[in-house]
């Protein structure tokens, strides 16, 4: 009995032993496995500790790079102020040295230029052919859109004149798909040369070519006696040089002046007054058709000579050499020298010219029928041929061969919606509207 009991006690110590190996060897295993896993967020923690101290390296090197760049825009700010301030300073000196303090000028003439070296070279030649000896009067500028060197080069060359600069970095958003964005960038360039001239350099007319001009040896006294015109009669929105049907075939009389509801552009003046107008509304682009409206006209009108003094030769350009061989290359440049100051143009005002110019249609002897254009022909002396609609307008002119357009309602170079003309000689072609003898006053419509 004893010894069965020495033996279960033997038993119980043995198997105590062991579960006390046991329990150290468990104890052991998972002190090993937590200590390995501290291990490893130890190297977690030095390796985050290690990153944090990068990041924030490389944060305070951007910062460093930051206000770096923000002083050296500061400095830039301010260099390009004080180079704004030198440009200033050299443009006042440019204009004092174009600009005659002793004489009040007439106009302010400025070339509209873009990237057309050898346009411009021409058109200048021929404005300076002429403007020297009025030099005083008529201070010239040519505007630049954009930063074509050679074209900036070009216009500095010549000391007679005033280089100013545009620069327009904005994107430009058509609002039509398919545009052209150069009529954008044109329109833009028109308003900011225009506020240029009317309000930094305080102008009270300006005469505004296109790089692409001939001038007429008239030009200079044909706008100073215009400019008078423009000063009495505020019906009158502007001057131009330009006849639309001014065509060698149709035109004659270089004496000859009229009044038009059509804007004609290509070479025209406006006054401080109306750019006033002008200058808060200013289209997006189209500027000449948006002028055409009646909205924007008011019923103001236009005044034009017979035969052009100023001729476009720009067969390339914006405008992709639109209508050029029909309408723009047989122009007609006027080559007489017209005293303009010895003319009386006291017809052309508003009180007047009615008048004058009905006179003038009732005189003309009426012609009906589809063949009106071979009659026309055959008649000594001028000629009025009525028409009823605009889809008949454009039939006859396209049988003369004039401009057969029209906007908002008015066909190009129209008075109360009659068009004249010369037809191969000097007699006159009146082309008059449904109710154009009535707007004139003529009874025998």
């Amino acid at each position: 009995m004893r010894k069965i009991r020495c033996d279960y006690r033997c038993l119980l110590l043995i198997a105590a032993v062991v579960a006390f190996f046991y329990i150290q060897m468990r104890l052991f295993a998972t002190q090993s496995e937590y200590a390995d896993r501290l291990a490893v967020a130890l190297e977690s923690e030095n390796h985050c500790t290690s990153q944090s101290r990068l990041l924030i390296d490389q944060i305070s090197i951007h910062q460093s790079n930051i206000v770096s760049l923000q002083e050296q825009n500061r400095r830039q700010a301010e260099e390009c102020r004080q180079l704004k301030a030198l440009l200033d300073d050299l443009e006042r000196k440019g204009v004092r040295k174009v600009v005659d303090k002793a004489q009040v000028p007439v106009a302010a003439v400025v070339i509209m230029a873009c990237n057309r070296v050898d346009y411009l070279q021409r058109t200048i030649e021929s404005i300076l052919k002429y403007q020297s000896s009025v030099a005083s009067k008529y201070p010239l500028f040519v505007s630049q859109d954009g930063s074509d060197p050679n074209v900036r080069s070009k216009a500095m060359s010549y000391d007679q004149l005033m280089y100013i600069q545009h620069l327009d970095s904005e994107p430009v958003q058509t609002e039509r798909p398919g545009e052209l964005i150069a009529y954008y960038k044109i329109a833009r360039h028109y308003k900011w040369a225009m506020d240029q001239l009317f309000y930094k350099h305080n102008f009270s007319r300006v005469i505004i070519l296109e790089d692409d001009m001939e001038i007429a040896p008239d030009f200079f006294d044909y706008f100073e006696a215009a400019a008078a015109l423009l000063e009495k009669d505020k019906s009158i929105m502007a001057v131009s040089s330009w006849n639309d049907n001014g065509q060698k075939q149709f035109v004659h009389d270089p004496y000859e002046l009229y009044r038009s509801d059509f804007f004609p552009g290509l070479g025209w003046m406006l006054t401080k007054s109306i750019w006033d107008e002008l200058s808060p509304k200013w289209p997006k682009a189209y500027w000449d058709d948006w002028l055409r409206l009646k909205e924007n006209h008011k019923g103001r009108q236009f005044i034009r000579p017979e035969v052009c003094r100023t001729y476009n030769f720009g067969e390339h350009g914006s405008s992709l050499g639109q209508f050029f061989q029909q309408y723009l290359q047989p122009i007609k440049l006027n080559n007489v020298k017209v005293d303009w100051k010895a003319k009386d143009l006291s017809y052309l005002t508003k009180d007047n010219y009615t008048k004058h110019f009905a006179n003038i249609v009732r005189k003309a002897k009426p012609v009906h029928g589809t063949d009106a254009v071979l009659k026309a022909y055959n008649i000594e002396g001028d000629v009025r041929i009525q028409y009823r609609d605009q889809p008949d307008f454009e039939w006859i002119a396209h049988q003369f061969g004039i401009f057969e357009e029209w906007k908002d309602g008015i066909p190009r170079t129209s008075f109360k919606g009659v068009v004249v003309f010369r037809y191969h000689t000097t007699r006159r072609i009146f082309l008059v509207g449904p109710d154009s003898l009535r707007q004139l006053g003529i009874e025998d419509a």
